[in-house]
């Protein structure tokens, strides 16, 4: 039996926070760092448990994306993870689905960063097209890199948005996007 769990961080156990630390470094297999791992850190966390162990998690932050000259208040998702031998098994979904939850109920914008298109695609969530930018004071950079990556899950009002338009982020230690 698994039961997803949404709460902040003050929600959940040392020991469970802990587990669900070492199962999203494990998943990711060397492609996480302890940066990556802060980032998750300050929203709502959604966790699913099996018999009391994490499976799979995501969490959503506050982060303020200029949207052409619209400012937007996202929740952007951070740390979406399965445990590498439930892999495939529908976790991922389940976990993103109350992920789209929160948002909706907390933010104008949901986005998130990811080479995996076709997961988040058949969520709802779709590709950011315009150019990516990070401001760091009162400079901004262009992050071509991030261009292709970027997802939004638009509603109500920002459904409205033109996914043509730039969008910046603010910076950030690790990665901005």
């Amino acid at each position: 039996m698994v039961e997803v769990v949404v709460a902040d961080d003050a929600g959940f156990a040392a020991q469970v926070l802990a587990a669900v630390r070492a199962m999203t470094f494990a998943a990711f297999t060397g492609r996480f760092d302890e940066h990556d791992w802060e980032h998750t850190y300050g929203g709502v966390r959604v966790v699913a448990l099996a018999d009391g162990v994490p499976v799979a998690t995501g969490a959503v932050v506050s982060r303020r994306l200029l949207a052409g000259e619209r400012e937007v208040r996202a929740g952007y998702v951070e740390g979406v993870a399965t445990a590498l031998d439930r892999q495939g098994s529908g976790l991922g979904t389940a976990v993103m689905r109350a992920v789209a939850e929160v948002i909706r109920d907390r933010y104008e914008l949901g986005a998130l960063s990811t080479s995996a298109h076709a997961f988040y695609e058949g969520l709802g969530w779709e590709r950011w097209h315009g150019p990516t930018y990070v401001r760091d004071g009162d400079t901004v950079l262009r992050t071509e890199d991030e261009d292709d990556g970027i997802m939004v899950l638009r509603h109500g009002p920002s459904a409205e948005l033109d996914r043509m338009q730039p969008l910046t982020c603010e910076a950030r230690p690790g990665d901005d996007w």
